[in-house]
């Protein structure tokens, strides 16, 4: 069995931040390799440099040192090649949920001819259980409608790259939850590189292939754990043993930077 090739790789990256009291050093000599299909769960402390991760592959910021690699190319800046999801849903209020999926099919660097956009729309609304509110606005669905219709649109322009920063960070348990087997269920079947940034272990244990474990700011490797359950996976898998025993390993590495972050603060402000 031949091992994935990579598709995104951090070569010794650093990123600084100038500041009104000096340079701030955000993320520190990071290395590590994202393979095809692979999907790889960033966590760690808040505040520690995990979205400045995300920012670098989809290339809106540079790092000020080292390289970071699409297809060993290095990121020259934002592309369509890779879809973008945050908490805050990032869907437009005053387009309907028909006319959210399709934006991005009517950009120059995606545009698609309209019998193939009007089917592309339907094809996500169906699989992301939006058909009857196809002519809704943002503002009538609710929290995880909204977060079905982000996902939609990212994956109407065809990323090969999923970048998500918190994306079910603002829904209930319930609904966070079935966002969760939805995304496990719609990568099944398109097949993506994932980057998720999230702060819960739970999560980066149940959707993760591995999960980055980084240091309280500036963010370095702490340990990337490799996560051992085959895909597709169920929410039985919560239950076992094994996957009880992994959560707690993942728990106490982030909740020992959590401890080093809580240190540098008031080691600060003496």
């Amino acid at each position: 069995m031949t091992e994935a090739r990579d598709r995104i790789v951090f070569d010794r990256v650093s990123m600084e931040f100038a500041t009104a009291a000096g340079s701030l050093r955000v993320v520190e000599d990071v290395s590590y390799r994202v393979g095809d299909g692979e999907f790889v769960s960033i966590i760690g402390p808040s505040g520690c440099g995990k979205t400045t991760t995300m920012n670098l592959v989809a290339g809106f910021v540079k790092p000020t040192a080292g390289r970071v690699l699409l297809d060993g190319a290095p990121v020259a800046g934002p592309g369509p090649d890779r879809g973008v999801i945050f908490q805050e849903y990032g869907v437009f209020p005053w387009l309907t949920v028909r006319q959210n999926i399709a934006f991005g099919l009517n950009l120059r660097a995606s545009r698609v001819p309209a019998p193939e956009r009007a089917a592309i729309c339907e094809r996500y609304m169906q699989l992301m259980g939006l058909a009857d509110f196809a002519d809704a606005w943002p503002k009538t669905l609710s929290g995880g409608m909204r977060q079905r219709l982000a996902i939609a649109r990212a994956y109407a322009v065809r990323p090969q790259f999923l970048l998500m920063d918190e994306p079910f960070g603002a829904l209930d348990a319930q609904t966070r939850s079935a966002m969760q087997d939805l995304l496990i269920e719609v990568l099944h079947t398109e097949g993506k590189t994932v980057m998720l940034i999230t702060h819960s272990v739970e999560e980066a244990v149940y959707l993760s292939d591995r999960i980055v474990v980084m240091t309280a700011r500036p963010a370095r490797i702490r340990e990337i754990v490799a996560v051992p359950f085959r895909h597709p996976r169920e929410q039985s898998l919560h239950e076992t043993h094994e996957f009880g025993d992994l959560r707690s390993h993942v728990r106490d590495l982030v909740m020992k930077e959590y401890a080093a972050q809580a240190r540098q603060t008031v080691g600060q402000s003496r």
